[in-house]
């Protein structure tokens, strides 16, 4: 994997995360699954950053947990609230403007 350069990642968990969750909920290990999969590892979250994370968003009424018990053990499962899904499409529409801009950039060979 190629280095990684945190003042990119800035706003990129939550984006994450709420994508992952608009599909169906999930449990905490696996949205970090799913993450690295559908990014082709790409991104990845350690728990040092989902759990925080998850419990940031809770709290701002963007998640609602689900305890549900899986072979004797209880997991908490995260669902998006109407709250998450407003969010969610701000961060999108968001991320959105400023890639294609980026990208605009980056596509230039110089300025003139």
């Amino acid at each position: 994997m190629g280095e990684r350069d945190p003042t990119l990642m800035a706003g990129v968990p939550e984006l994450v995360v709420l994508r992952l969750l608009a599909e169906r909920e999930m449990y905490g290990y696996e949205i970090a699954r799913t993450l690295k999969v559908v990014s082709r590892e790409t991104l990845s979250l350690g728990e040092g950053v989902l759990y925080p994370a998850l419990h940031a968003m809770e709290a701002r009424g963007l998640l609602r947990p689900r305890p549900r018990q899986v072979e004797g053990r209880t997991r908490i499962y995260y669902q998006l609230t109407a709250r998450g899904r407003r969010r969610l499409a701000r961060l999108t529409a968001n991320w959105q403007r400023m890639s294609a801009g980026v990208a605009r950039i980056l596509g230039t060979s110089g300025h003139d």
